[in-house]
């Protein structure tokens, strides 16, 4: 008899725990909130972040102008306000400490319902919601095509000149611009195709985008160079158009480095042709090999015999 009462008051209990979860959530669905806030926000030098959230309504007992929605961020509680994009959307600026790369916060909001006994007070409320600040992020290529060579400029903030950028798992020549931009020379590498752009650093890689390589045709003039030690020659290279913004490096190398002195090659911006002086070195017989041009590689034969070496200028004794 005693099983049967204990039986029959859990029933009950059961029964009215039932009833007022249903009434609760039923409550919650009244009101709901959406935060709109993305878990990671780029740091900005003013260390103030935007928390947004959408407050939607689903009964028509709710009394006008009764939602008060509040934050509640490091144990404070801050009203949110109506923001200018209306459909409402609420708003808070926080200010994070200095040395602060995260933090927690949920949204809930009071309000009032007409109920048959008078207007009820209600709460709705979010999950604690968790926001990491990132000091590194890129935010975009300067372009998404172009050919070998070409200087392609990568935006974001908290580079190092310890970073370096490949397209797919090739390294291209990264320039440290600032801290908020980098730049790199498009490798030479297959054409026609799109690379994953990544900027490797101490804190791992990160994704930028995808880069198209295309095509690009170019000319070298004389198309074989024959030069004693020590002599100068000219060597031009010409575009069929004129080299992109932050100009066109032509990655040239050879198999007889100790025989052949020359600078480094890169069409300047709006111009289609330069000229370089190729002086000899060391007697040898090799090639100027021109990667990613094309049918995908140009050679210039190259051959420097043995000659005079060089005789610095004669200077004038000073006076006494």
């Amino acid at each position: 008899m005693q099983n049967n009462t204990l039986l029959h008051a859990r029933r009950i209990c059961l029964g009215l725990a039932a009833v007022f979860c249903l009434g609760f959530l039923t409550g919650c669905d009244d009101v709901r909130i959406t935060s709109l806030t993305p878990d990671s926000l780029p740091e900005n030098p003013s260390h103030i972040y935007t928390i947004t959230v959408r407050i939607t309504t689903h009964t028509k007992r709710l009394v006008a102008g009764s939602v008060r929605p509040q934050i509640v961020i490091d144990g404070r509680n801050f009203p949110m306000q109506p923001s200018a994009l209306g459909g409402g959307i609420y708003e808070f600026d926080y200010q994070l400490g200095p040395g602060r790369t995260e933090f927690a916060y949920y949204v809930l909001a009071s309000y009032q319902l007409d109920t048959d006994q008078g207007s009820g007070q209600r709460e709705a409320y979010t999950g604690v919601q968790r926001v990491n600040i990132a000091s590194r992020y890129v935010l975009s290529l300067e372009a998404h095509r172009g050919p070998v060579g070409a200087r392609i400029s990568v935006l974001g903030r908290g580079f190092s000149p310890q970073d370096v950028i490949h397209l797919d798992d090739m390294p291209a020549r990264t320039i440290f611009d600032s801290a908020s931009s980098l730049s790199f020379f498009v490798p030479a590498v297959e054409a026609n195709r799109n690379y994953n752009v990544s900027v490797q650093g101490s804190s791992g890689r990160t994704m930028v985008g995808s880069f198209r390589v295309d095509p690009s045709n170019l000319s070298v003039t004389p198309s074989s160079l024959i030069l004693q030690s020590g002599e100068v020659r000219t060597l031009t290279f010409t575009l069929p158009s004129a080299a992109p913004t932050g100009g066109l490096l032509i990655d040239v190398t050879t198999d007889v480095p100790d025989s052949v002195i020359m600078p480094e090659v890169v069409i300047p911006a709006g111009s289609n042709t330069l000229t370089i002086n190729v002086q000899g070195g060391a007697a040898g017989t090799g090639s100027l090999y021109l990667r990613g041009f094309g049918a995908g590689e140009l050679n210039v034969p190259i051959t420097v015999t043995a000659g005079q070496p060089l005789v610095p200028a004669a200077t004038t004794p000073a006076s006494p």
